[in-house]
């Protein structure tokens, strides 16, 4: 808990004053509240020596003052605390997202999508219960518990340690059922993690299990699953049951001791009628504060569990980050040269780049051939620093990657990946992604260029047509050239394009790479391609083999050594012909 309150402490110090205030609401409801026996003891204690029916009404005049003004501040304090956690359950989850935005792709290969959404969600919630009713509550039982024994003690100190007895028994009691359900509801959280990313996961990859007819197979999955949840979840309910019960037992054997003694002491006159009906009323007082203890441990370790789930996001660092100070001036503006010098990239399961050496001047076009697995999109990575290498240095206009800023040094790359990614939003929002100032014509010039003039006119709602999750309603080659628009139009200095036009037939490959040529022409890009009509016309060719550099050229250099990629044209020139037949 002493972690929790230092790493909530700032979130908490920015509502100091609303804090302040609702606190002293808190303070001044349980001062009126703790008062109202005492008005309660003053009036039967008058009524015993002489009964007025004036005096009746004027101390229940007095009770309902007391009640009503009580009612408004208990309305503030609930107001004013209850929605600073709100408050602060806002501020957490911008700073849990903002967090999460800057991580390095090597924590999400770590943590589950649907790991990320629970603690994003179902724990966030328990952390604000903590904050809010948690908090709220703890401190009124603690003030009102504090008034009400201090008036019982300057009563009838005898009596009121009678009262107290059943207390160390309900602390042991609370101490160890807290730890129990701080242990129980952190195993629920961590199976409520495994459900959401089975379903995150079966959601996503709805085609290919109805592809495979797996649907039986994964809902017995997410059966088992579910059965834990609910057991684990109904042990926890099993010992709730005990724990509360419980403690009402120990409050009525409280009741009951001071029933038998305070009324002994009462028929030996040895205290008044309205100080044996005080004692009765603050006990009475006293079993919400006993019984919410309960709740209020429950929600604390419930919120505990929860924020250090959270806190465990928080903790992790990018792997990529700017470096301070950045090495370049607010003024410089990227040419595009790129150089890979001695780069060496190795991953948990082998080696991916080794002994590359590389030069791309500005403003050239050139193409990365090689098989799949051979390195390609781990070298093209490197540029928008998606990865840095294990050993070597990737310099543009001679300086470090390293050394530049990665947000900055991304506002330069259009980056089209082998993985289209396209968002639940209209067709001309995705091609906009990340450019807020374009215009429609802008956006139109883009399609165009991109090859999807001819497809946006057959969509019912032309740009404004919704696609669907990840592009749903697309087929690849349109989700292609979508991202491929979406690059164009941010007008980089450098423009990689990933494998990007293999889901497209060779007639629409072709217009497409004229209609590019213009875009290219003044810019450096890099294109990763298994077709050589699509790298043909690029100033240099690079051809991978198992991480290394084993040929460069031109097209017609390549052709004429006879290597992987002459027999790379070769099948695809044999390829061309038999489709013809």
């Amino acid at each position: 808990m002493r972690t929790v309150i230092k790493t909530a402490g700032p979130y908490l110090w920015r509502h100091r004053g609303g804090l302040a205030l609702g606190m002293g609401s808190l303070l001044a409801r349980d001062v009126l509240h703790a008062a109202l026996p005492l008005v309660i003891r003053s009036g039967i204690d008058s009524l015993t020596r002489g009964f007025r029916i004036s005096l009746v009404f004027e101390f229940a005049a007095l009770l309902v003052g007391l009640s009503a003004i009580k009612g408004i501040f208990q309305y503030w304090m609930r107001v004013i605390l209850i929605g600073i956690s709100r408050d602060v359950e806002y501020e957490l989850r911008n700073d849990l997202f903002s967090h999460l935005v800057t991580l390095s792709s090597d924590f999400y290969a770590r943590y589950r999508t649907g790991d990320i959404m629970a603690r994003s969600t179902n724990d966030l919630n328990a952390v604000r219960m903590m904050l809010g009713p948690g908090v709220m509550y703890w401190t009124e039982t603690m003030f009102l518990s504090l008034f009400a024994i201090a008036v019982m003690l300057s009563t009838n100190w005898q009596l009121t340690l009678i009262c107290l007895a059943p207390a160390p028994v309900i602390s042991l009691v609370v101490i160890v059922f807290g730890s129990r359900i701080h242990d129980r509801f952190e195993s629920i959280q961590k199976m409520f993690s495994d459900i959401s990313s089975r379903v995150q996961e079966n959601l996503s990859g709805v085609r290919v299990i109805r592809a495979y007819a797996q649907e039986a197979a994964e809902l017995r999955k997410f059966e088992l699953l579910n059965r834990d949840y609910v057991v684990e979840n109904i042990r926890l309910a099993r010992l709730s049951a005990v724990f509360m019960p419980l403690l009402q037992a120990l409050i009525g054997v409280g009741f009951l001791v001071v029933l038998f003694a305070g009324g002994y002491q009462l028929l030996q006159h040895r205290i008044s009628l309205g100080s044996f009906v005080m004692f009765n009323t603050y006990m009475g007082m006293l079993v919400w504060p006993m019984i919410a203890l309960g709740w209020v441990v429950n929600l604390m370790q419930r919120g505990t569990a929860s924020w250090g789930r959270i806190m465990e996001l928080m903790h992790e660092k990018p792997s990529i980050a700017a470096k301070e100070p950045a090495a370049f001036p607010p003024s410089w503006e990227a040419e595009g040269a790129l150089r890979f010098e001695s780069v060496e990239v190795k991953y948990s399961t082998g080696v991916a780049l080794r002994n590359v050496d590389l030069e791309i001047p500005a403003g050239a076009t050139v193409a990365l051939v090689g098989h799949t697995g051979s390195g390609k999109s781990t070298l093209v990575s490197l540029i928008p620093r998606l990865i840095d290498p294990t050993h070597g240095e990737v310099l543009l206009d001679g300086v470090n990657l390293r050394d530049l800023d990665p947000e900055w040094l991304r506002r330069q790359i259009g980056f089209v990946p082998q993985e289209t990614f396209l968002f639940s939003a209209t067709l001309a929002e995705n091609i906009a992604w990340g450019v807020e100032s374009a215009t429609e014509d802008e956006i139109r010039r883009a399609a165009e260029q991109a090859g999807l003039g001819p497809d946006i006119a057959g969509f019912p709602a032309g740009f404004e047509t919704m696609i669907g999750e990840r592009g749903l309603t697309l087929s690849g080659g349109q989700k292609q050239r979508v991202a491929i628009a979406r690059a164009i139009l941010r007008n980089p200095r450098i423009l990689i394009l990933d494998d990007a036009l293999s889901s497209v037939d060779t007639l629409t490959e072709e217009r497409i790479l004229t209609s590019l040529a213009g875009v290219m022409r003044g810019r450096t890009t890099i294109l990763i391609s298994h077709r050589v009509s699509t790298v043909q016309s690029a100033g240099r060719i690079f051809v991978i083999e198992h991480g290394e550099i084993v040929e460069q050229g031109t097209h017609a250099e390549l052709v004429a050594n006879g290597g992987y990629y002459a027999d790379l044209y070769q099948k695809q020139l044999l390829e061309e012909e038999l489709e013809t037949i």
